[in-house]
Order: C-alpha cells, then sequence, then structure tokens
C-alpha cells in the first residue's frame, strides 16, 4: 500500500459519493422535493434533475436523432455553491467542488444527508456504490514527455510523431478484492490559465454486486473504497507532479 500524502495545492475538483437505488412505487417526484425541509438555511437552492437521452436511427424514413428529456429528481445546492445533495428516483448523490477540506468533512455530511434520503424514502435495494474523485493537473509548457508527470499516459507508436494536441483515454481495471470496478478516465482539458496544460485525472470507483447489507458495512466498505482512491492517485502521478502540488 502506497502512503497516503496530503497536498497545500490539491488538484481535486470535485468529490461525490453515489448510490443507486430501487424506490418504492410510492415515491413521487413531490415527495423527493420535501427531503429540503429544514436544510433551506444551509441548502437553499433547488434544481430540477433532467435525464436526457437521445437515439441515432440510419433509417432514411425517420429523423436521423430523437431525444428525450425526463425529470428524475431534484439538486440542493449550498449557500458557498461547494456542496451539492441529489435526491433522485435512482438514487442519492453527493457532490463537494474546490476546495476540497478533508474526507472527514465531505464523508460526514455525505452520510447526514444519506441518512435522511434513506429514512424518508426506506430504499428497497442499494444496487450500485461509487467513489469519484476528479481531479485537474495543471502542468507548466512545455510539455515534452507525459511521462514526465503521469505513469498511465497513451502509448504512441515511435514511427508517429509524438506530440498530441489533444486526447482522450479510459480504461476499465477490476478490482477483484473490492468486488468493484475502477474506471479511469484522462484527457486534455482547456487550461486554467496561460501557459499551462490541464490534464483530466478522474478517478471512478464502484461496485455493483454484494453491496452491504447494513449501514456501518455500507460506510465501512466506503471508507476502503476512499483508500483504493488515494492509492490509485499515487500510482498514476510522479515525483514531479507530487512537487507542483506539494
Amino acid at each position: 500500500m502506497l502512503a497516503e500524502l496530503h497536498y497545500s495545492r490539491s488538484p481535486l475538483t470535485e468529490a461525490v459519493i453515489d448510490l443507486q437505488v430501487r424506490l418504492p412505487h410510492w415515491v413521487t417526484l413531490d415527495f423527493l422535493a420535501q427531503i429540503q425541509t429544514g436544510q433551506e438555511v444551509n441548502y437553499p437552492t433547488r434544481q430540477d434533475r433532467i435525464l436526457v437521452q437521445g437515439q441515432l436511427s440510419t433509417n432514411p424514413n425517420m429523423h436521423p436523432t430523437t431525444g428525450s428529456r425526463t425529470h428524475i429528481g431534484y439538486s440542493f445546492i449550498s449557500t458557498d455553491k461547494r456542496r451539492v445533495a441529489q435526491a433522485r428516483l435512482d438514487g442519492f448523490t453527493f457532490s463537494w467542488l474546490a476546495p476540497y477540506e478533508s474526507w472527514e468533512v465531505f464523508r460526514d455530511e455525505a452520510r447526514r444527508w444519506w441518512t435522511i434520503y434513506r429514512n424518508t424514502f426506506e430504499p428497497k435495494a442499494i444496487t450500485r456504490v461509487a467513489v469519484r474523485y476528479i481531479n485537474r493537473l495543471d502542468l507548466p509548457l512545455p510539455v515534452r514527455d507525459l511521462k514526465e508527470y503521469l505513469r498511465t499516459v497513451p502509448e504512441v507508436s515511435p514511427d508517429l510523431p509524438q506530440d498530441l494536441s489533444d486526447y482522450f483515454m479510459q480504461l476499465h481495471i477490476p478490482q477483484e478484492d473490492l468486488n468493484g470496478m475502477l474506471i479511469l478516465n484522462q484527457a486534455l482539458v482547456p487550461p486554467s490559465q496561460p501557459n499551462i496544460a490541464s490534464i483530466l485525472l478522474d478517478i471512478d470507483l464502484f461496485r455493483e454486486i454484494d453491496i452491504p447489507s447494513t449501514e456501518d458495512e455500507l460506510w465501512d466498505f466506503l471508507e476502503h473504497v476512499r483508500h483504493r482512491k488515494n492509492e490509485v492517485f499515487e500510482a498514476c502521478i510522479t515525483n514531479l507532479t507530487r512537487e507542483l502540488i506539494r
């Protein structure tokens, strides 16, 4: 296990705990909205959560694209715009945007909201448990070789030009000891300032089978996932990157 380090210039832009569920049939959108009751002082803003789905057709007799928009729940946003609790017909999500304080503060607020959601809507089952941390690494230009900063990078044939103007890479890596999966996304994103190359490092760890059956077991599992997330992050970066964010 790699040592867990703390960085004064953390690259984290968003931390997420997500619990997908099956709700009883009597839970409606109007009922979901009531979860805000008693939270209005600290979470005054409510926004609709809309699921957008599209379909591409090659049939010449049909419109080439069709789409639908479905209202599936609500987001409740804190006064400082950094914390967002989602109550949806398919689950619960809690997000914390930068600047991030600590796992403990994030976890405790997520659990407080989850307890309200669970006690109010009585989920029949939890179908997916996830922790996701989205980072933006700001690297000084020129970046001659991504391997100076990252240990997992796209490999370009030596017979091709080595410069990249853009890229997106996604890896699905089974986590057998967790009965889960790691989805690792990495991409060039718009720079945060001039003379910088900004790299997205998105770590999504989840389990969809053998979900813990009790609350204590569930949050113990999330602790394990949190530690694995830290291991993945450290495994992805080099000492040069550590110096940038230390």
